[in-house]
């Protein structure tokens, strides 16, 4: 529970507050001059200081309150303090607010508006205290791959951290790995992740199952022998290839059913023939799988069977579609352009807002197509060729799709609306998500 230190001479003062806060279940402790006041804060963890301007009954000037507020902030440069004034002190009290305190009220306070006033410094100091401690986290985590090979993955969103995470993790295991996610978003570069940090020595051999021919798929898993059927030579299968090391079936949600049992049997026992053979040969691979589909689904429909979908999902890996992780969207494309060209503002408004439903691999080939149609070495919208469809929920109930909105357009926003973003946001046809994004590019403080 958070805990508010109240600091007044005033002992009626303090009883009065302490009386108050327990009506509203906030937990207060009182010290009655600045030195008891600094002792409780070396002693207590305390969330929030509401502190007087004089402590002494013949001075009325304010500046022992100055002085406290100074003591305080440079040891707790991050603590919320509010000050108690009175009119003969309202200017140093303002002077201070400028320095960085919360607040002031003055003597008589509204109880009302105190009380609304704590709580939304308490309510913005913990999203303050959990914000950076989740940005700690993240930078620890981040220092946690630095000893693995990423591949070359570019990244800066949390969702695609812990997707790395998992993945380097697993890695050095032999058990199966499913890999979920649309298509485009990534997985084949997951799984060269999960074979480069393994112990495994042998290749990783890749292949797409669903394009496998029914007829085939026997000979590609597995190989054949000479004569096996017309045209049959002597061939070694995937995962003879994948001996030692990890074999990727992608797209795994398409094996025919026929497919499904042989794969299970190999799953089973490590054991196959090749086609055309009686004699069994065995093998050791680390199985990696992806699919688009939802395989519970397929389950349901007798399309994928049950016991194989809980042989290749000992652990799943689920990687989340591009416009779930918009912090990625301009590290990709600086990555993609390799400092050819620049940006506008407009382009870049257009790359942030728009929707990615092809994900990573549409955002790549937006960029290439840029590269080859620009002229100027600046990229414009009309270089992007995105279309409105894409644009999904950032269209607002005017049907902005958000490419015309500049700068000017975002401060008349903000100015109409007194500065609430949600509302700014919802004027222009844009979440306040995207909102954020073009505040950032327009260089617009909050």
């Amino acid at each position: 529970m958070s805990l508010i230190l109240i600091i007044d001479d005033n002992k009626g003062v303090c009883s009065a507050l302490e009386i108050l806060f327990s009506l509203y279940d906030l937990k207060a402790v009182s010290a009655h001059t600045p030195d008891d006041g600094l002792a409780v804060l070396d002693t207590k963890n305390v969330s929030l200081v509401i502190q007087d301007m004089n402590f002494s009954e013949d001075t009325t000037s304010g500046r022992e309150g100055v002085a406290l507020f100074g003591e305080i902030r440079r040891s707790f440069p991050d603590l919320p303090i509010i000050l108690l004034t009175a009119w003969t002190h309202l200017e140093s009290a303002v002077e201070l607010v400028k320095q960085g305190a919360s607040d002031y009220l003055a003597k008589p306070w509204d109880d009302d508006k105190l009380i609304t006033t704590i709580r939304n410094l308490l309510e913005l100091s913990n999203a303050k205290s959990e914000l950076e401690s989740r940005n700690e986290e993240q930078q620890l985590q981040r220092a946690t791959l630095d000893s693995y090979d990423l591949c070359g993955t570019v990244f800066e969103s949390s969702a695609m951290l812990q997707v790395l995470l998992l993945a380097t993790q697993v890695a050095d295991s032999d058990l199966p790995v499913l890999i979920t996610g649309p298509n485009g978003s990534g997985k084949e570069k997951i799984a060269e992740i999960i074979h480069r940090n393994c112990h495994r020595k042998g290749a990783m051999v890749s292949t797409n199952a669903g394009a496998m021919p029914a007829d085939l798929l026997e000979s590609e898993l597995f190989g054949s022998v000479s004569g096996a059927f017309t045209g049959a030579k002597d061939r070694e299968g995937r995962f003879s290839k994948a001996h030692k090391g990890s074999l990727f079936l992608d797209e795994i949600g398409n094996l025919p059913l026929q497919g499904q049992v042989k794969l299970l049997r190999v799953l089973q026992t490590g054991e196959f023939e090749k086609l055309g053979s009686s004699e069994t040969s065995s093998v050791d691979v680390r199985l990696i799988c992806a699919t688009n589909s939802n395989l519970p689904e397929e389950i349901i429909a007798h399309r994928f069977r049950e016991d194989l979908y809980y042989r290749i999902n000992v652990i799943e890996i689920k990687v989340p579609p591009l416009n779930q992780r918009p912090a990625d969207i301009m590290p990709l494309v600086r990555h993609f352009l390799k400092g050819a060209l620049t940006l506008s503002e407009q382009a870049e408004c257009a790359l942030v807002d728009y929707h990615w439903p092809g994900n990573v691999r549409e955002l790549e080939n937006c960029i290439q197509r840029a590269k080859l149609l620009n002229r100027d070495g600046v990229v414009s919208i009309a270089d992007l060729g995105l279309v409105g469809e894409g644009f999904g929920k950032e269209v607002g109930a005017a049907g902005n799709i958000g490419r015309d909105i500049n700068k000017n357009d975002m401060l008349v926003a903000l100015q109409n609306y007194n500065g609430v973003i949600s509302r700014a946001a919802k004027s222009l046809g844009l979440s306040r998500q995207s909102f954020y994004r073009r505040m950032e590019i327009y260089g617009l403080k909050k």
